[in-house]
This record gives structure tokens, sequence and C-alpha cells, in this order.
């Protein structure tokens, strides 16, 4: 199998477009047309993750952070970054990123966040806006039905918990061949009236080269007549965090060691106590003070994240409790997710997940 197929499936789970303006996911160095041997998943790539994927026989490494983040003018060894690539390069391993498209899909990393907490009846904390589009097309009444159902079939007319849904308006089109056409219904040089459906779907802007592809094969008229509008509407199953319950409210003492003991954590910060029990929780994998506001007009009970500064915790004011458990502890499950991800797409070839801790911070 090929290296491009796992960054296929990997894409189709996260696609690249979901990715902040500021990251770096996909294919940092390699050539997607090499045959994959074994892989190794982690969260860093560092010099010492790829020696241990020499050592396993691995020539692909999937990790959650991308090791080349900002531009890099040489490549000469100077530092980390450097030397981590052109070990990569000199032993002809590929460095694959799924960083923040990772984090903004509705079963990435903070759904495993999630789990790991027990929290039930999750959403998306954060929805994304400016990431669906609507599809009008319009069809002949008798190909209406098989149109609708490949649109559907491609990804299209999914909202929320629903999938399948479609506008449909009856009418006539009209139309007059011209010649070099070759016209399903009519006759060159003479208007044709026809009974339409105009079919309106909504679509994630990501699948819109698929979808126009169905379209275009399932459609009766070689010209098809279609408008694709971009909405402001949020898109419910992809953002930045994740809101949810627990199965019932704990106090603040006990919903903190619950967090310790589930994140697997030697300690964690948190701010003042608000005076309450803790029931409806908002989390982030990685750096998540950006959320807190979000958090707080959600009337979220508490926020567990990483990555708080000092003066941050000053912003609670009373009204939620923070906990910061740690930048690599929040996320350190995306490997498990991935390689579960992997191993059953693909249980032709060696998944591994790294032995090698990567977290750059120690505690006493």
């Amino acid at each position: 199998m090929k290296i491009a197929e796992l960054i296929r499936f990997l894409e189709s789970k996260a696609p690249l477009s979901l990715q902040e303006s500021y990251d770096n996911a996909g294919l940092i160095c390699g050539n997607s047309g090499d045959d994959v041997k074994g892989v190794l998943v982690s969260l860093d790539c560092t010099e010492d993750v790829v020696e241990e994927a020499i050592r396993k026989g691995c020539n692909v490494i999937v990790s959650h952070h991308p090791i080349v983040f900002k531009g890099l003018k040489k490549i000469t060894g100077a530092n980390y970054v450097e030397r981590t690539v052109l070990k990569a390069i000199r032993h002809e391993i590929a460095l694959y990123a799924i960083h923040t498209n990772l984090d903004h899909v509705h079963d990435g990393v903070n759904a495993r966040f999630a789990e790991r907490l027990g929290l039930q009846n999750t959403r998306i904390l954060q929805p994304k806006t400016g990431l669906l589009k609507k599809l009008g097309v319009y069809v002949p009444l008798k190909g209406a039905e098989t149109l609708r159902n490949a649109l559907f079939a491609a990804g299209a007319g999914q909202i929320g918990n629903y999938s399948e849904c479609s506008f449909n308006l009856e009418g006539y089109g009209t139309y007059l061949a011209g010649k070099g056409a070759n016209p399903t219904l009519g006759e060159i040089g003479s208007r044709h009236r026809e009974p339409e459906a105009r079919v309106e779907v909504v679509l994630p802007s990501w699948l819109e080269g698929h979808v126009l592809k169905a379209m275009k094969e399932n459609h009766p008229y070689e010209e098809v007549a279609y408008d694709l509008v971009c909405l402001d509407n949020s898109l419910q199953t992809t953002g930045a965090g994740m809101l949810g319950e627990l199965p019932e409210a704990l106090s603040e003492q006990d919903f903190l060691l619950m967090v310790k003991s589930a994140m697997g954590l030697k300690t964690l910060r948190y701010s003042p106590c608000i005076g309450r029990p803790i029931r409806k929780v908002a989390i982030c994998g990685g750096s998540g003070s950006f959320l807190l506001q979000t958090a707080l007009r959600t009337g979220a009970d508490a926020f567990v994240t990483g990555d708080f500064k000092y003066h941050e915790f000053f912003d609670a004011e009373g009204r939620i409790l923070i906990a910061d458990i740690g930048h690599y502890e929040s996320e350190r499950f995306t490997i498990d997710l991935l390689g579960d991800w992997i191993k059953k797409k693909f249980p032709t070839f060696a998944v591994h997940l790294t032995e090698t801790n990567t977290n750059p911070i120690n505690y006493l």
C-alpha cells in the first residue's frame, strides 16, 4: 500500500482545509508514492521518535504536532527541528502531521479527551463558520430522485444529526439547443419546455469537488444549470473545544481528583473554587485559554485544558473552575485515537504507538 492511500484516509477523517491558517498539517517530508512498511504514531516528532521508527522498521511517522511549524530557510542541523527532518530524509521516513484539523473534527482530539472524562451529550464548544455551502441544481423531474441519492451519497445534505436533507421546488425549464449540442430531451433548433425540480442541499466546503462530480455524473443533461452559494451558518460538528455533561454532579474536589486520575496526571493547576457542584464541563486539548469566554457563555461549571497563563486564571472571576492539566497531558491520548483509526482501516501493516515520552516538561 502506498503512503498516499494512508494520507487520503487521514484527510478524509480530518480534512486539511480545517487547519488554522498558522498551522502546517499534512505531508512534511517524504514521497507519497512509496510503499508503507510500518507506521509509528506519536504526539510530537523528535529525533528520538525518528530513531524509534528506524528501530521498528517504520517508514512513516504520523504525529499530531508538526515538526516544521514555521518556515525553514535552511536545513543544516543547527537545531532539533532541522536535525529531525534531516534524519528522517536520510532514512527515507515520511513525516505526516495531523494537527488543528484533527482538533476541529467532532470525533478527533477532544472527543477522545471527553471520553476519558466520561462526558455525555457532547457537542462542539465553538463551531466554525464559513465552512458550509448550498448547492441548487435544476433537473428533469424524472431524474430528480437519482440525482438526490447521488448527492447524498457524496456527503451532501447533512445537517446536525439529520442526513439526506434537501429542499425541492417544482416548475419548468426552457432551452433551445444550438448547433453542436446533443440534447437529452428536445430537438436542435426548437425551444424545449421541460418539467423540472430545483434540488437544494448543503455541503461542507471540503466536499465541494466530490459533490459536484457526483452531480455531473448523475445528471441527464450535458450542460447542468446549478449555483453554489457560501453560507455564514456555523457547522455544528466542526470547531474548537467540546462541551459535555458528567453522568452526575461532583463536588469540586472530587471533580479535580477524577480529572487527575482519568488523565493520568502527576499534578494539575486550578483556579479558586466556585462553591457549587460540577456537572457541565468544557474542554479543549492543547492550548485552550482562548475559549474561556465561550465556556462561560455556555454556562459550563468547569473548563479543562492546558497552557493557561498566570493572569488568565483571574478571568474565571468565580464563575467557572479552570483546571490546567498541561498541553501534553490534555492531548496524550490522541496517540491512541490515531492508532485505533489506522489499525482498523489498514490491518495489513504494522502500526506502532510510540514508546518515547516527548513531553518537554518534567515535574518533581
